[in-house]
């Protein structure tokens, strides 16, 4: 009997005619307009446990008067092995079923915590595997389990190792089709605020530092836990200028805008945030850098990038960069994270804040 609760059925146990043997209500496998298939639950009672058996019945629509008949020779006994092997099977191929497509599939049992891989492609195994564990849900429940620390390692790794992987793929697609909006740009540094470097492995909510000053980024240092600034302009900006009469290059006006903009926030916010931020005393900046991010750099020559290296090293506090030297970045990591073991990732690449760009 089914509860208004859909997840908590009643059960009831009667005695059969039978010494030692009990029934439980039938259960309607399924009911047509001409054929009704049934299981009936026995409980066969032995002197050390009970054993669990099932009849599969089948019944066909009889003419009036009649309701339905009983077909014996359509009905099926099975005994709690044979009961078992059935579930057990039906759990398997229906986790097939959820497929949409032919294959070869390797199914796991949870509860067992092991498999025979027979002749699957580790590989394979290992993709699907972190297809799986790199789910949000999956993920919460890997953080409370009793893991070994090696496994947790490996497994953090390389979930971590996935997410940026795919990371770099979205950055490299925005810019491959010359998606040039500020908010795509914006959403993507907020949620991979790594690409920035290990220096910085989150981002604040706030973003207002005074009225008026709204950033783009605030990125909290995992060293001294200071904020930075980061300033995002719109990939189709210039970024450098040639002056042919003095032989060199120079900042572009979109980035002169943005430096002066970004010399404001710098002062505004370590004036705010010496000791604390107003309504956020967590929010500390104390002498803070900016990073701004502007333009494309893709098919620069060499003198090019040097002189945008030199113009960065004769600012104070301040970097700027492209979006395409953003995404060189994040593909170092993702190098670095691919050939770096587990136990040393977490550690080692947290002391990378400085890259050449």
């Amino acid at each position: 009997m089914t509860t208004p609760d859909e997840s908590i059925r009643a059960v009831t146990r009667e005695a059969a005619v039978r010494p030692n043997v009990s029934y439980s209500e039938t259960v309607v496998l399924s009911d047509t307009s001409k054929r009704r298939i049934v299981v009936v639950p026995f409980f066969i009672k032995h002197t050390d446990h009970t054993e669990l058996a099932i009849k599969i019945i089948t019944y066909q629509k009889a003419p009036p008067p009649n309701d339905w008949a009983i077909l014996e020779e359509k009905s099926v006994s099975l005994g709690e092995a044979a009961a078992r092997e059935l579930q057990r099977a039906l759990g398997i191929h229906l986790s097939v079923a959820r497929e949409n497509t032919d294959g070869s599939f390797l199914v796991i049992r949870v509860a067992e915590g092991t498999a025979t891989l027979g002749e699957h492609d580790p590989a394979s195994v290992a993709a699907a595997l972190m297809k799986v564990l790199s789910q949000p849900e999956i993920v919460s429940h890997l953080a409370e389990a009793e893991l070994g620390d090696a496994l947790i390692g490996a497994l953090r790794g390389a979930i971590r190792l996935r997410e940026m992987v795919s990371a770099v793929q979205e950055l490299r697609t925005h810019l491959t089709q010359d998606e040039n909006e500020e908010t795509i740009y914006q959403g993507w540094c907020q949620r991979h605020s790594w690409a920035f470097g290990n220096a910085y492995v989150m981002t604040d909510e706030v973003r207002e530092i005074s009225p008026g000053d709204h950033l783009d980024l605030l990125l909290p240092s995992v060293i001294s836990g200071y904020r930075d600034i980061v300033e995002l302009k719109r990939p189709d900006c210039k970024v450098l200028m040639y002056d042919s009469a003095h032989r060199n290059f120079y900042f572009s006006a979109d980035v002169s805008k943005a430096i002066g903009q970004c010399h404001r926030y710098l002062d505004v916010l370590h004036d705010a945030a010496t000791v604390g931020l107003r309504d956020h005393p967590e929010i500390v900046a104390y002498h803070p850098r900016a990073i701004i991010v502007i333009g494309r750099s893709v098919g620069w020559s060499e003198d090019k990038i040097k002189a945008l290296h030199g113009l960065n090293s004769r600012l104070a506090g301040l970097t700027v960069m492209t979006y395409d030297q953003l995404l060189a970045q994040g593909e170092r990591l993702v190098e670095l994270l691919r050939v770096t073991p587990p136990e040393e990732s977490e550690t080692d690449l947290e002391t990378i804040e400085d890259f050449p760009f």
